[in-house]
Order: C-alpha cells, then sequence, then structure tokens
C-alpha cells in the first residue's frame, strides 16, 4: 500500500506538471546538438551536461568567484590532518520519484563518477574507505592530507558529480544509464523523447532550492520556466532561421557565418557569454595505427597551424585567438613550456617528419559530424593537412551525437574504431591537469587511450601540492609531456557566440543553466 502512495503520488505530480503546457512559461532552445545520451557521467559531452544540471543535483558547486557551496549538503566538517571528512545533507532532499536522497545514494554517486572522470579518478585514488553513518551523512577517510576535496566535489562542468539514486548509481559507469530519476529542479518527460527532434523538461514543484541567491552553479536553483523544450535542427542555419522566425527563443551555437543575419534584428541579442572561450582540439587514437606511434602524432602536429583552422570555422578573427598552451590563455596555468614543439614547423617539416617516423600509409578514419559548423570545419583542414602530407584518409559523417557514441569504440577501424576527430571544450573545462583530457591512464582515461605513467604521476603530484607555484612548476610538466608525446592538439582558442529573444531571462555564463531560464511575456 505504502509503494501504491509513492507511485500514485508520483505520477500525479508529473500530471500535474504536465497539465501546464499551453498556459505556462515555455522556453524553446535549439540546442548545440542533438541529445543522444542520458548518461552525464559515461559521457563528456556538454549536451548531455546541461541535460544533467536540469534533472539532476550536486553536493557542492562553483559560485561566480569560482569558489565551492554547499548545495545539497548542509554542513561538514574536516579532521585537523585533513583526512577525514564528514558530510550532512540538508533537509528536503527527494526523488522524482518521490523518495528520500540518502547518503547511500550520494556514496554510489560519486564512486561511478570516481571511475570516470579526471579528477574523480585522481580524488579516489587517495580514498582509504569512504562509508555511510545514517541516512543523511557519510564520511570519505583519505590516505593523506587532501585539501581538493570541495573543489573536486565542486566540478562545474563535464564531467559534473551528479548525484543519483542508489539503483542507477550501481550501473556499470562503462555502461550509459536508462533511468533519469533525479532530485533537480526539473524532471526529463521521457515519453515526450524523440531522439533526433525534441527534449522536453517540466519543472519538478517538490523541489526545494537553496535560499542564497544565484552565482554561477551554486545557489538557489529555481525553476522560472514551468517547460523546457530541446528542439534539435540538424543546422545551424535552421536554428538561425528558427529564432528570426519565432519558433524558438535561444540558439545555443550560431554559426559566426550567420551572425550577419541576425544583427541588427528587432527584438533578437547576440552576445559572448563566456570570457575565456572555448579550446579547439584534435585527438589521436593511441591504440590503433598510424597514431600508436607518438613519432607520427608528432609529424601530423607540425602541420597544424591554429590559424588555418580558427579562420576556416570562424572566419572573423574578432571570435579566435592563437594559443599555444594546452592550458587555456588568460588563465593562471598556461605557460610557454616545449612551446618549440607546440609551433607548428609547417608542411615541409612534416613531411620530413613522417617518412622519418616510418608512416606506411595505413588509412586515417576521421569521425566528421556534420551538424557543428565549427567541428566540421576542423575536420575539412585536417584532410587536406592529411592529404597533402600523402597519408590515406577516409572520412564518416554523422551527427555529434552519434559521434560521442562512436567515439567510445576500441576496436578496429574495420569494426567501427577510428583515428581522429575533433572536439572543443569550455576554458573552464581544461584549466589544470585533473582535467580529463590530460589522463594518462588507458583503462579509465579520456577518449584516445594514452597508456602514460609519467602523466598520471603528474597528475597526482598536482593534487598534492601545498602552494599555488608547485602547482603551476607540475602544470609545466605536464604540459611538456603532452607536447612530447602528441597525444592531443590544441588548435585554437575561440568565443563562440549565443544568440536569443530579448524576451528571454536568465541568461547565465560560461555554462547555461536553463533551471535559471524563462521567458519574460
Amino acid at each position: 500500500m505504502k509503494t501504491l502512495t509513492k507511485t500514485t503520488l508520483y505520477a500525479a505530480t508529473l500530471l500535474a506538471s504536465f497539465a501546464l503546457v499551453g498556459c505556462a512559461n515555455v522556453v524553446r532552445v535549439a540546442p548545440h546538438t542533438d541529445l543522444k545520451v542520458l548518461d552525464p557521467i559515461w559521457t563528456t559531452a556538454y549536451i548531455t551536461r546541461n541535460h544533467g544540471y536540469l534533472v539532476y543535483d550536486t553536493l557542492f558547486s562553483l559560485d561566480e568567484s569560482f569558489e565551492p557551496q554547499p548545495q545539497m549538503v548542509n554542513k561538514w566538517t574536516v579532521s585537523d590532518d585533513k583526512k577525514t571528512w564528514t558530510f550532512t545533507l540538508r533537509d528536503g532532499l527527494k526523488w522524482h520519484d518521490g523518495t528520500d536522497v540518502t547518503a547511500a545514494d550520494c556514496v554510489a554517486s560519486l564512486e561511478r563518477w570516481g571511475k570516470r572522470d579526471g579528477v574523480g579518478q585522481q580524488l579516489f585514488r587517495d580514498v582509504q574507505n569512504i562509508s555511510v553513518g545514517d541516512a543523511k551523512t557519510f564520511t570519505i577517510q583519505f590516505k593523506e592530507p587532501n585539501t581538493f576535496v570541495l573543489e573536486a566535489l565542486a566540478k562545474v562542468s563535464a564531467n559534473v558529480p551528479f548525484m543519483m539514486p542508489k539503483r542507477v548509481a550501481e550501473t556499470d559507469p562503462f555502461k550509459p544509464i536508462q533511468d533519469t530519476t533525479g532530485s533537480g529542479p526539473f524532471i526529463f518527460k521521457k515519453s515526450a523523447w524523440e531522439p533526433g527532434s525534441k527534449a522536453v523538461y517540466v519543472k519538478n514543484s517538490d523541489y526545494v532550492p537553496r535560499t542564497e541567491p544565484q552565482s554561477l552553479a551554486a545557489g538557489g536553483k529555481v525553476a522560472k520556466a514551468d517547460r523546457i523544450e530541446w528542439i534539435y535542427y540538424p543546422d545551424q542555419a535552421s536554428a538561425v532561421a528558427a529564432l528570426v522566425a519565432g519558433k524558438v527563443d535561444y540558439v545555443e551555437s550560431p554559426s559566426t557565418k550567420s551572425i550577419p543575419v541576425l544583427e541588427g534584428k528587432e527584438g533578437i541579442v547576440v552576445t559572448s557569454t563566456d570570457p575565456l572561450g572555448n579550446i579547439a582540439m584534435v585527438r589521436f587514437n593511441t591504440l590503433l595505427p598510424p597514431f600508436d606511434k607518438p613519432a607520427v602524432r608528432r609529424a601530423v602536429l607540425q602541420a597544424m597551424q591554429q590559424e588555418d583552422y580558427m579562420a576556416a570555422a570562424l572566419g572573423n578573427p574578432s571570435f579566435w585567438r592563437v594559443c599555444h598552451s594546452v592550458f587555456p590563455c588568460g588563465t593562471p596555468l598556461a605557460n610557454d613550456a616545449a612551446s618549440d614543439l607546440m609551433k607548428p614547423a609547417g608542411l615541409e617539416a612534416a613531411k620530413k617528419a613522417l617518412r622519418d617516423a616510418g608512416y606506411d600509409g595505413t588509412p586515417v578514419v576521421i569521425l566528421n559530424p556534420v551538424d557543428s559548423p565549427v567541428i566540421s570545419a576542423f575536420t575539412k583542414v585536417t584532410v587536406d593537412k592529411l592529404r597533402n602530407l600523402g597519408m590515406t584518409v577516409r572520412v564518416e559523417d554523422m551527427t555529434w551525437a552519434a559521434l560521442t557514441e562512436r567515439r567510445a569504440n576500441r576496436e578496429a577501424a574495420a569494426a567501427g574504431g577510428w583515428n581522429i576527430f575533433h572536439t572543443w571544450w569550455l576554458a573552464a573545462d581544461v584549466m589544470d591537469p585533473m582535467a580529463i583530457a590530460f589522463s594518462g591512464d588507458r583503462t579509465t582515461g579520456w577518449y584516445g587511450w594514452p597508456n602514460d605513467p609519467v602523466l598520471e604521476d603528474l597528475r597526482g603530484a598536482y593534487v598534492r601540492a601545498k602552494s599555488a607555484n608547485e602547482r603551476k612548476q607540475i602544470a609545466m610538466k605536464v604540459q611538456k609531456q603532452v607536447a612530447e608525446t602528441g597525444v592531443l592538439g590544441v588548435l585554437g582558442q575561440f568565443f563562440e557566440p549565443v544568440a536569443y529573444s530579448t524576451k528571454v531571462k536568465g541568461i547565465t555564463t560560461p555554462v547555461q543553466f536553463y533551471w535559471n531560464m524563462y521567458m519574460d511575456e
């Protein structure tokens, strides 16, 4: 009877939320890609991260000063030796099915996150024990003093340590979840989900936000809209046209080449919401020939001039800059270590280096997301460069959503594997060595899977560093190691605009948290 009552209440809540459609505050968004994967721990894709921020909550969150603040946590204590951290959840936390959030749920969620995320992996390498005290309390004990705990739990972007019910969090971390039960301000309406077309979120009327003012990802997550609709368009030109026609209210990633169409339009705002911008990146699969050889990777990188990529993808120089640092320019750890290796030497030097590396004509499979104009432009530049180097290239077109699934394939190219894909990160996501992009762990690391114990030791040392200067020195060593092994290439730093109706309120930066957005009718 108790179970039946909970189920009935849950159904009633959903029906009440859905009944709001048509007479409520609805925000229609054209996202940068299609929502295909629902698990924000399994993938680093930003579309899934954004989905996560609507559906789930976090223990801590970063405020606008990049200081960690409590979110689901009410209070916490730390021992004098900084080895024992105890956390107590705040009152009123419930899952979307009406059951209470417990400490056991949070422990299971942290353990799963710690197997996939770069920061989580480093955090859990030093964990001696994590235990549940009571329904609202859990404790993490470390082998060594750890002062990085709150920053880790407050990680603001992919992968965010979102909390999930224990039954969901116990899913194999290398298999995406399907159950989207969260405790966040919105409920994912799975019955209305149309992959390739639409995703719908309805206000969680039972969510109890914090009382503090919203500040970046911290403070009160007040669901100001009754319904958020993501409407996917296969190309950004169509998304821009939909904004002009009033069919959508916000476009996440309009092509810079479409900006002239929008500028000066009454009732439309075009702006950049992130002063640090994005880092363009090329990633090599180190498991498969020919990029299993560091010398081949370094040879190709010698031909990859950032100016070529930025001009092709962004055009107007006001939207981009050259940055020869694996840590974004303008951030504390940006440096010029190994800059001689990071600055391309040109096509002829690259040809000689490729011959010396013993490239044997092995085909290079490049994954190309046709619905991302920026990344598709990167692909075209790389294809031209590799062919000019004398390499055999095969391009496989797909959507970005399909690419985020395909890149998890570790098999040979003939079995669905790959050699190269391009991507971009928010600068805030790759500001320090803890980012999963810098992982050297072949088993748990990021797609491309380099095996680099030296890099892993450096990342571990970064966590244990006792001063800002020591961390800077370690970051320089990390950059030198990345440059020498050629596991990735930085293709430039760019500043992608957003476009939206003047009726849209609650715009946030650098991540758009849609729980804060609403229409001012």
